[in-house]
């Protein structure tokens, strides 16, 4: 089986039109199917592994070094779109008007690269970069809600796993609950897992999880039998002030003054 692995350099932003082959992109397969965009960050590693037949893939493909856009207001922001950091597998998928605003970009950028070069070239090229990339954005907080029934799935599936990071000891043995953590047992990639969990909470995920810790927390705190110490240990805080210092800003009392609170 003939396979092919390669690392972009680049930014790069495909829209597919035929089904290309199976790409493994990590420890994922991703059908390269018609109908969605794919995006992809300098020095990620994609593999691709037909399965014994010749496939001609077709499409469109923008790509772009980060140098293009250094310094300027899409170099300052472009870490807001993070879906180049999503996996293939969770793809953009475009209805027909969708995609043909997205191709109006695309043959925008086209035809300026094409033309004669002129002090406003790169200007253009870059303000059609950045509507098609707010685009993408739009469309993904569709897809959120479109496909909100897999998202909702995806929210009880990450309660289960906290609620027993949580009950099983796991603080101790591996200390306090990652985003990275919860992202990896649901097969998804940490910005995507993000976004879904911003969308659908408006909290972020490091925000949903130090809410449920707390939680957890009050219970532990009115054992009295246990200092705030041996408590925030237990929690996985590798100093007492940490868990202090959350808990109050959290909360807005510390933790000793949620165990003895004082009487009016």
């Amino acid at each position: 089986m003939l396979r092919s692995q390669f690392m972009l350099g680049f930014y790069a932003i495909f829209i597919k039109e035929t089904r290309c082959g199976d790409i493994r992109y990590g420890n994922q397969y991703y059908d390269y199917d018609e109908g969605t965009m794919v995006f992809i960050g300098p020095n990620q590693i994609i593999k691709q592994e037909p399965e014994g037949e010749i496939l001609q893939p077709y499409g469109k493909a923008l790509i772009f070094h980060s140098d293009l856009i250094k310094g300027t207001n899409l170099g300052k922001h472009i870490h807001e779109y993070t879906f180049f950091s999503y996996a293939s597998y969770e793809a953009l998928h475009l209805s027909n008007k969708e995609r043909e605003k997205i191709l109006v970009c695309f043959d925008n950028i086209e035809n300026e690269i094409i033309q004669h070069i002129d002090r406003h070239s790169k200007k253009l090229i870059l303000s059609n970069l950045e509507l098609l990339l707010n685009y993408c954005t739009r469309f993904y907080d569709r897809q959120f809600i479109t496909r909100e029934f897999i998202s909702q799935g995806i929210i009880e599936q990450f309660e289960q796993h906290l609620n027993e990071y949580l009950r099983h000891e796991k603080l101790q043995e591996i200390g306090l609950p990652t985003v990275s953590f919860f992202a990896e047992k649901l097969n998804l990639s940490p910005n995507y897992f993000g976004d879904l969990i911003k969308k659908e909470t408006g909290k972020s995920t490091i925000e949903y999880i130090h809410l449920k810790l707390l939680e957890y927390a009050k219970e532990k705190i009115m054992d009295k039998t246990k200092s705030i110490s041996e408590i925030s240990y237990q929690l996985g805080f590798k100093y007492p002030q940490h868990f202090t210092r959350l808990f109050k800003q959290k909360v807005g009392i510390s933790p000793n003054e949620f165990r003895s609170p004082k009487e009016n």
